[in-house]
């Protein structure tokens, strides 16, 4: 069967972080529909870990209307030609300030395949040497710490720590350690 093919498309919103369009599709049966998209440049995950110790970042999610854990990650909006690892390394010095000594790529994540186009990659950093943070405006609210990875299962298991992409980014870390 022939995948479902776009008969036209139209923007409905743009801002510096997403465009949202419509998509008229027709499916592999022949019938018409419609889809909808959010387009979003691709993003970085990195898991800075210091021999047991994970280091996470806390922010408020605005949909969300909470605050949340989460490994540090982001875009670079008007930059979505930026290289992943150049991303990722601007990505976590940003947000806390570390700087990491060796960076291993674990894989590609996608953030919602089925309503978004919005792809990552997550990386491991390690032998991390402390500096001050980068942050962005709307990262004022930021606070940064590290959990032993104990911890860091509890958190995750008491519901602490909820982002799919850190989730899935950790699932890729202890398959990535169970190879080494």
């Amino acid at each position: 069967m022939d995948p479902i093919q776009r008969v036209s498309s139209r923007e409905v919103y743009r801002n510096d972080w997403m465009t949202v369009r419509e998509d008229a599709i027709r499916r592999p049966d022949g019938s018409d529909g419609i889809y909808g998209v959010v387009d979003k440049p691709r993003y970085a995950l990195v898991i800075p870990l210091d021999g047991d110790r994970l280091h996470l970042v806390e922010q408020f999610r605005y949909p969300l209307g909470m605050r949340r854990w989460e490994f540090p990650q982001g875009t670079a909006p008007g930059r979505a030609d930026t290289d992943p690892l150049e991303l990722a390394a601007r990505e976590l010095r940003e947000e806390t300030g570390l700087e990491a000594g060796s960076m291993t790529e674990l894989g590609v994540l996608d953030v919602a395949a089925g309503m978004s186009s919005q792809r990552g990659t997550a990386y491991l950093a390690t032998d991390l040497r402390e500096g001050p943070h980068e942050r962005e405006h709307e990262e004022q609210d930021m606070r940064t710490a590290s959990f032993s990875r104990a911890d860091f299962d509890k958190m995750v298991a008491n519901g602490d720590i909820t982002d799919a992409q850190s989730l899935a980014a950790y699932a890729l870390l202890l398959l990535h350690e169970r190879q080494t």
